[in-house]
């Protein structure tokens, strides 16, 4: 499987009240990022921060079209965008060392730092359901439009991959340049990927490149 490099197109940040970007994820009008206490929510055309929520992330964040999920602590808590309360917190095995969390088809996939892997847990029980393997530390999830994805962290060197769920099979991968850590991942659904820079304080944009929309086509990806 050959490598495709990629530039980031937009860098938002750094921000001066946030130190670290974590989880990412998106809402169809605003992308929130993790920043260790504050949960923030950021206008992607404008770039300024818009509201935030006080509670604790550090690590993966989700949306299911309604809640917002948020992993801090070991655990991950279901949270109301609208009065940024916490309604319930997710029966799941231990999640010390978790970073990436997504939403997708009823179930949530967090991904496994050191374990390299992600499971897919049931949201109402916190059973694992299934797992994907990978032979790379897995810092953001991002599953959209059927399509799994997660960022990469080793050597210093950041990827992101496309992968089969069912088999773990890498389908894509995308090298960013030397430098630049991904910590939490989403799609938009319009081609961008949004990346938590973690200590840089930054969120970056990479977009997907031509060559991986003509094979998505051929694969009669969707």
């Amino acid at each position: 499987m050959s490598r495709t490099a990629v530039e980031v197109e937009r860098e938002y940040g750094p921000f001066a009240e946030h130190e670290r970007v974590h989880g990412v994820t998106f809402d169809g009008e605003s992308v929130w990022f993790a920043s260790g206490q504050t949960l923030q929510a950021l206008d992607p055309k404008s770039g300024q921060l818009t509201r935030a929520l006080a509670v604790p992330c550090d690590a993966g964040t989700a949306f299911d079209g309604r809640y917002l999920y948020q992993l801090a602590r070991g655990q991950i808590q279901k949270l109301d965008p609208e009065s940024g309360q916490v309604v319930a917190t997710i029966p799941a095995p231990d999640l010390t060392g978790a970073s990436g969390l997504a939403w997708a088809e009823g179930s949530l996939w967090v991904g496994r730092f050191e374990d390299r892997k992600i499971l897919e847990l049931d949201p109402a029980t916190g059973k694992v359901l299934s797992e994907v393997r990978s032979d790379r530390f897995v810092t953001g999830v991002s599953f959209c439009e059927g399509e799994l994805w997660h960022a990469t962290q080793e050597d210093g060197r950041s990827e992101l991959r496309r992968v089969d769920p069912k088999t773990s099979e890498v389908l894509e991968q995308w090298q960013l340049p030397a430098g630049i850590i991904v910590s939490g991942l989403e799609a938009d659904g319009q081609g961008r990927f949004y990346c938590g820079g973690g200590k840089s304080g930054k969120l970056r944009v990479v977009k997907r490149p031509p060559s991986s929309n003509g094979a998505r086509r051929a694969s009669g990806g969707a």
